[in-house]
């Protein structure tokens, strides 16, 4: 985008929004029908980075297309380093948070939601965050711009792994926290868990046990788990183990939200363009639409306009997922 209109955005944020994309569209089988915007994170070894050159930010004409498909959710990828340089309570980076509004801005203008999410897997500066007072002030600073916009969701960080699992509780509530603080009171909360907050994983890696306890004033926590399909469920192959694999990874996660009166959505899945993975694409789907009394939907990863041939890409028009994947799994979202 052009850094010319970056401070005037910044500074504005729109106060009329249109109605939720729900609304206005057809039906829906789920709630949330999401895709990932990824690139304003890349370039993580130069935390300031060179905009166009280490990092991008995402392209406008694709949210309208994106939302002609029934996407109603944004979950925009970005680095804490990026919108408050060198420190957990610095101030806020006019540049970047005016790129980060701009996005939000366009999006939830359309009715849709923005996630904000920082994609710094509890770390800052390469090192993981113990400062849970600092973490707080970060996010009352940065959800104060926001307070107003009831369209968007605050995403606590992105996949938490190989920390205490104290600690990713007291950030997590350190992140709450902050944002209400913030006076931002109306909007969902995503916190996410310890070990790449795998859904597979929930119990089994003590997130269940000790989130459970995580307090909302405002009762509005929607916890976000990850899901990928191949065997080590990392997102790193296009191969799925099974045609029943994706409802699998899901089941223990789905009793534990509903035995403790809970809500969550699948903040990250993607599986690779073949018969197999399709097929458990469909079955992990119908088997969210089946338990939507605790499942929110599901978003994508990934879009944006670096990610070229990469194999999950659902980026307009040339993405393998855009035209392999997508026609396939919307009708599991929207009627």
């Amino acid at each position: 985008m052009l850094f010319k209109n970056i401070l005037a955005a910044a500074a504005m944020v729109t106060t009329a929004f249109a109605a939720p994309v729900e609304e206005k569209r057809q039906s829906r089988k789920l709630k949330w029908f999401g895709i990932n915007e990824s690139g304003a994170e890349f370039g993580e070894a130069n935390f300031t980075g060179v905009y166009g050159k280490e990092f991008i930010w995402y392209d406008l004409n694709t949210v309208d297309q994106f939302i002609a498909q029934g996407v109603n959710v944004f979950r925009l990828n970005f680095l804490m380093e990026r919108l408050t340089p060198g420190s957990l309570t610095g101030s806020l980076d006019p540049l970047y948070l005016g790129n980060l509004t701009q996005q939000v801005n366009y999006i939830t203008g359309k009715g849709a939601y923005a996630m904000i999410q920082p994609h710094n897997y509890g770390r800052f500066l390469g090192n993981i965050i113990t400062d849970t007072a600092g973490f707080k002030t970060w996010w009352t600073n940065v959800a104060a711009p926001f307070k107003d916009n009831e369209l968007v969701v605050f995403d606590t960080n992105n996949e938490y792994h190989d920390m205490d699992q104290t600690l990713v509780f007291n950030l997590n509530q350190a992140a709450i926290d902050g944002v209400r603080a913030a006076g931002a009171t109306k909007q969902y909360i995503t916190p996410e868990g310890n070990s790449w907050t795998g859904a597979w994983t929930w119990i089994s890696s003590g997130n269940g046990a000790s989130l459970v306890d995580l307090k909302d004033p405002q009762d509005k926590l929607i916890y976000q788990m990850h899901q990928y399909l191949d065997t080590d469920g990392s997102g790193t192959h296009a191969e799925c183990v099974s045609a029943t694999i994706f409802s699998e990874r899901l089941k223990a996660a789905t009793q534990w939200l509903k035995d403790n009166k809970k809500q969550g959505v699948i903040g990250e899945f993607a599986a690779g363009v073949n018969d197999q993975c399709i097929a458990a694409l469909q079955d992990g789907l119908t088997y969210l639409g089946q338990n939507s009394d605790v499942w929110w939907g599901a978003m994508w990863w990934a879009a944006g306009p670096w990610w070229g041939d990469y194999i999950f890409s659902i980026e307009p028009t040339t993405g393998p997922a855009w035209t392999g994947i997508l026609p396939k799994i919307k009708s599991y979202f929207v009627s």
